[in-house]
């Protein structure tokens, strides 16, 4: 078992990483940026050592000073969250040639599997079916349109290298794809440093259903469900739940034993998650495929008991899978909010200032993820997340209802939060009946926001 972890995130994730670590017994190295000086990640490390200000590419993307203090502190793994250098393979690549390891898969599965279009290929001879659209990187607008013309509007243009939304654009009409195109591409390589972009066919109606896999060194693996990540805004999820309302059984099997053929194909290793749009016809075709631990993972562990950042250390330490498909079953419904410093009634504006007071949901079948702390100054120089909650019930319906409990008892004062938001919509017909789509919030957002 590994004696000390590098934990290369901070906030509610390196929070997370930390509390398993201790559990194992495992010593957990944390670098931070100034503005976390006295955050929570900070107190609970066995070593904290700042390595910069606030700007990433001087902290969190600074992979040689992650890498130098590992060494230094005599860590023997490396684990990177979810974000920032998680599935960047040059720097799993660093970590490696370094003699340590990286909690994740090999660096030649993050980047083929970073590589959408790549990933397309693969999967396509894996025999697993992708949604219609480019065969290869759109190198010009007229490749571009050639995708539309054969297919149809709407399209959706994508960074072959990226992900969480960046570099997507949602062209409805031939006369819209030149200046989305454009847009498309700038993003894409401000934020991945690579420009390419695919096209495919924009489903409407669809579901967006991920599943949980865990494969380990000896060939083995297995899924762990799905979770359906449909509420959507701007391509960011918003609320997941397990298992998806509207997925019949049959076509359930089918897509987890696709994702796990998936992850066979390209020799995974570790935890990850394969992503699938299922049409209301049932239809269904592959994404993507994180090669990380997702943000709504606590909602696969509520339903079932597994923790998945001990699997992902044990994992990458070699061992076996602690079981087999058929010891692994799915107990009740898991809902997760996420709770993020937005103002709902100022177009989800990002909120900044000082935590003035904070209350979190307690009670029966309740988690809460969060780094938050009273009196903390919520900064405007990383991503809005202020909190995780999560809930358990013996059925959906229950589980509906705690969550509605829960988030009446989350108080933050001093930033505007989407616990009301969440709140809302947990009331809205739609939701309640498991009949919303990645179209929903664009269809409701008003509707949801004048409520508040």
């Amino acid at each position: 078992m590994f004696k000390r972890v590098l934990v290369a995130n901070r906030g509610e994730i390196a929070v997370r990483i930390i509390r398993t670590c201790r559990d194992m017994g495992i010593k957990t190295v944390l670098p931070y940026a100034e503005p976390d000086a006295d955050s929570l990640a900070v107190a609970l490390a066995d070593t904290a050592v700042c390595i910069g200000p606030a700007a990433l590419d001087q902290s969190y993307l600074n992979g040689h000073a992650l890498l130098s203090l590992a060494l230094a502190c005599g860590a023997e793994a490396v684990h990177p969250g979810y974000g920032f250098l998680s599935e960047n393979p040059d720097f799993a690549r660093q970590v490696t040639a370094e003699g340590l390891i990286f909690i994740g898969p090999p660096a030649a599965v993050i980047e083929q599997m970073g590589d959408k279009i790549a990933a397309r290929r693969t999967m396509r001879q894996a025999g697993v079916p992708v949604v219609p659209g480019s065969d290869g990187p759109t190198a010009d607008l007229a490749a571009v349109e050639a995708v539309a013309r054969e297919g149809g509007y709407p399209i959706l243009l994508k960074a072959a290298a990226g992900g969480g939304g960046r570099g997507m654009r949602l062209v409805e009409a031939a006369e819209a794809l030149a200046p989305a195109f454009e847009a498309a591409r700038r993003e894409s390589e401000a934020a991945f440093g690579d420009g390419r972009l695919y096209a495919e066919k924009y489903l409407t109606g669809a579901k967006h259903i991920e599943v949980q896999v865990a494969c380990d060194r000896q060939g083995h693996c297995v899924h762990l469900g799905e979770r359906d990540c449909s509420l959507q805004r701007r391509h960011q999820k918003v609320l997941e739940e397990t298992p998806c309302r509207r997925l019949p059984e049959a076509l359930r099997q089918t897509v987890c034993a696709a994702a796990v053929s998936a992850a066979q194909a390209v020799g995974y290793e570790g935890v990850g998650t394969v992503e699938f749009l299922v049409t209301p016809e049932g239809d269904w075709y592959f994404m993507e495929m994180n090669t990380r631990l997702q943000v709504e993972h606590p909602i696969t562990e509520w339903v079932t008991g597994i923790d998945l950042v001990r699997a992902q250390l044990r994992l990458a330490e070699g061992l076996p899978l602690d079981w087999t498909q058929a010891d692994i079953q799915l107990t009740g419904h898991a809902i997760e909010c996420r709770i993020n410093a937005q103002d709902p009634m100022a177009a989800f504006r990002p909120s900044v200032g000082k935590i003035e007071s904070l209350h979190f949901p307690e009670g029966p079948f309740v988690r809460v993820d969060s780094a938050l702390l009273p009196g903390e100054t919520v900064s405007p120089f990383y991503d809005s997340l202020l909190a995780k909650v999560t809930v358990w019930g013996e059925t959906r319906q229950m589980a509906i209802r705690r969550m509605r409990r829960a988030l009446s008892e989350v108080i933050i004062e001093g930033v505007a939060t989407t616990a009301d938001f969440h709140f809302m919509t947990l009331h809205h017909r739609a939701f309640i009946r498991g009949e919303y789509t990645t179209q929903f919030l664009d269809d409701h957002l008003k509707e949801l926001v004048d409520l508040l």
